[in-house]
């Protein structure tokens, strides 16, 4: 199956949601740049791309600057690998990370993913944990994890379920700066 996505087609082994997630993607988008300070939107409105063009540029591994908050309240950013999956940012780290402490105990996050004056994708939203310690593992974590080792190599240089917990972002708003989409993706 082939996905058109203005600039480019992407395939199934790139992009990945379905036309459901888009159309649900895209509302967000809107509703969140709608519901922007008057300063955000002057920057934006006019520099930005379209759900399905942001879901065929975010293919593959995209570097993220996770922002968490400690007990005391204060914010912490570190970075993590990022992957957009159906619509959402897909993370991971260390069990023993205190990223991972931070997260167990305030769910809330955001995350910022750059590509110098090119692309700035923003999101704030709730972390769902997918791979918890002792659970039954659910279709979405068995197909992440089959995306995951396609990606990174089937190797055994650890355990995913117990060395690893990886957290889908659940937003609540977004919005993403693109200024020229054909530089964006090379044409």
């Amino acid at each position: 199956m082939t996905t058109e996505v203005v600039g480019f087609t992407a395939d199934d082994a790139r992009m990945r949601e379905t036309p459901e997630e888009l159309d649900k993607l895209q509302s967000l988008l809107d509703s969140s740049l709608s519901g922007s300070t008057a300063h955000l939107r002057s920057i934006v409105e006019g520099r930005t791309i379209t759900a399905a063009q942001l879901s065929g540029v975010l293919t593959g591994m995209c570097t993220l600057a996770l922002s968490t908050v400690t007990a005391k309240g204060e914010p912490r950013i570190s970075g993590a690998d990022g992957h957009f999956l159906h619509g959402r940012w897909h993370f991971g780290t260390a069990r023993t990370a205190a990223k991972a402490r931070h997260l167990a105990a305030r769910p809330a996050a955001s995350v910022a993913h750059l590509r110098g004056e090119d692309l700035g994708v923003f999101t704030h939203g709730t972390v769902e944990e997918l791979n918890p310690l002792g659970a039954e593992p659910t279709a979405d974590w068995r197909e992440l994890l089959a995306y995951l080792k396609d990606h990174y190599g089937d190797e055994d240089a650890f355990d995913w379920d117990r060395e690893v917990v990886y957290y889908r972002l659940n937003p609540h708003w977004m919005t993403v700066y693109a200024p020229d989409l054909d530089k964006l993706i090379g044409t």
